[in-house]
């Protein structure tokens, strides 16, 4: 891809992106004039809405730098620690993010582009919960109440933008306080009630 195409692609990425947060119009017609480009030069480079607000996401997590964010979970050797370390990496995260998120949650419903955007990014925050209950498990760390997928569904949940939402701004959290006791409640539901957790 030349660089043109590239700081083409960058520009509309960045529209889609401030669009939503503005909680504004986000249709195709939009995004490309406040790109300034025409609506073909758009479809040229994402032909579909759908594949734009996943993109848009994706460019989000990447231009918050996800991929650093998440280094010490990744690199883990223990499932507690990597469910610390995941939930530091996500919980921190979701303030970058979540004027976007708002967006797509109101929209979801009545906007089958912005629920496939949603569910993409909700589908890979649950690929971290689940590697890090695998790791539990591999351990015999993980609470013998829960399998892996039931222990997954709980973590995911625990940690969804709406819960932040409530916990920090409707109940007025700190950051801090927010992410301390998510790693409090994931541990004292997820490991085993006598011990576990090395």
């Amino acid at each position: 891809m030349s660089s043109k195409n590239e700081d083409t692609r960058t520009r509309i990425l960045k529209a889609a992106l401030a669009l939503l947060e503005s909680g504004t119009a986000v249709r195709m017609s939009d995004i490309a004039k406040a790109a300034g480009i025409s609506r073909q030069a758009l479809y040229l480079h994402f032909p579909n809405r759908a594949d734009l607000l996943i993109a848009a996401t994706r460019y989000l997590d990447e231009i918050s730098d996800t991929d650093a964010k998440l280094a010490a979970s990744r690199s883990a050797r223990r499932g507690t620690e990597r469910l610390d370390a995941y939930i530091e990496a996500w919980g921190n995260h979701i303030p970058e993010v979540y004027g976007v998120a708002r967006a797509l949650l109101a929209m979801r419903d009545s906007d089958a582009e912005a629920a496939t955007a949603w569910t993409n990014r909700m589908a890979a925050m649950r690929e971290g919960c689940e590697a890090a209950v695998r790791m539990l498990a591999r351990d015999g760390d993980l609470n013998p109440r829960y399998g892996e997928d039931q222990a997954t569904d709980l973590l995911w949940t625990l940690l969804s933008v709406r819960g932040w939402e409530l916990l920090r701004l409707e109940c007025g959290w700190s950051q801090e306080a927010y992410v301390a006791e998510m790693k409090a409640v994931a541990r004292a539901a997820l490991l085993p009630p006598h011990g576990g957790g090395h």
